[in-house]
C-alpha cells in the first residue's frame, strides 16, 4: 500500500485518516489497540503522529484489513516476531514502489 502524504514532522489524525481511507474513529481505535501506536499530544489534546507512527498504522493496516488477521491474531504476531513482520513489511512496500516506478515509466513510454 502507497501511503501519499508530504515529508512533515508530525501528521494530524485527518490526514492520516484520509491517507489510509478509513475514518478517523478506526485511527483512534487502532491506537487504544496497539501499543505501537504513540502519537503526541498537543496543548489542546490534539493527536499528532510521527513517521514512525504511520509506519506502524502502515503494518497494521497491512495485517488487518489486506491479509485479514482479527486485531487479536495481529496483536499476537506482532509481539511475536515483531522484527520479522516489520521487515517483511518493509520488502513489501519497497517492492510495490517499485512497481508503481515501474508501471510510471510504462505509461511514459
Amino acid at each position: 500500500m502507497h501511503i501519499d502524504l508530504p515529508e512533515k514532522r508530525y501528521y494530524k489524525i485527518g490526514e492520516v485518516a484520509k491517507a489510509f481511507d478509513v475514518n478517523v474513529s478506526l485511527i483512534r481505535f487502532w491506537e487504544k489497540e496497539f501499543e505501537i501506536i504513540k502519537p503526541k499530544k498537543n496543548a489542546k489534546g490534539n493527536r499528532l503522529f510521527t513517521k514512525e507512527d504511520i509506519s506502524n498504522f502502515k503494518l497494521i493496516y497491512n495485517l488487518v484489513k489486506e491479509r485479514g488477521f482479527t486485531l487479536d491474531g495481529a496483536k499476537q504476531k506482532l509481539k511475536k516476531n515483531p522484527d520479522s513482520t516489520i521487515n517483511t513489511h518493509e520488502i513489501i512496500s519497497r517492492l510495490e514502489s517499485v512497481k508503481a516506478e515501474l508501471i510510471k515509466i510504462k505509461n511514459q513510454l
